[in-house]
């Protein structure tokens, strides 16, 4: 084996382990959004008794429900995951930004925003070559 082919195979090897790596963070994310979509859609009294101490209201949760699903839907479809990822860093900040106001506490519900779309955009570039050439330069 020539040192051309051990470099082409190696690269391609991290290559193949960085999408893996980045498709099982994906996953664990899609799994924790779609669940907050769920308990947002399905307002069960935790649900409720949390977005009140926010400030909303409860006829609010729906729409924030519907609105996170969007995002999520976006963010899943490889055509539109950028977009998605996007959609859900705004989000996320709204997210921040009502904890923040609440008066929450800031390492576990004001950052947990922060703390997951940062996840979203590694696991995105983990997943996706062209972004980690364009962010990264590789």
């Amino acid at each position: 084996m020539t040192a051309a082919e051990l470099t082409h195979t190696t690269s391609t090897g991290t290559r193949s382990r960085s999408w893996i790596a980045g498709m099982v963070l994906t996953a664990l994310i899609w799994a924790f959004l779609v669940f907050d979509v769920v308990g947002k859609l399905t307002k069960p009294q935790a649900v409720i008794d949390g977005t009140l101490r926010l400030g909303f209201q409860d006829k609010h949760i729906l729409v924030i429900g519907v609105l996170l699903l969007i995002g999520v839907v976006l963010w899943t479809i490889p055509r539109t995951a950028v977009i998605g990822a996007i959609y859900l860093t705004g989000y996320l900040g709204g997210a921040v930004a009502s904890n923040l106001r609440a008066e929450q506490a800031i390492a576990g519900f004001v950052l947990s925003g922060v703390y997951v779309g940062v996840l979203i955009w590694v696991a995105m570039v983990l997943r996706r070559p062209d972004l980690r050439r364009a962010i990264l330069g590789r």
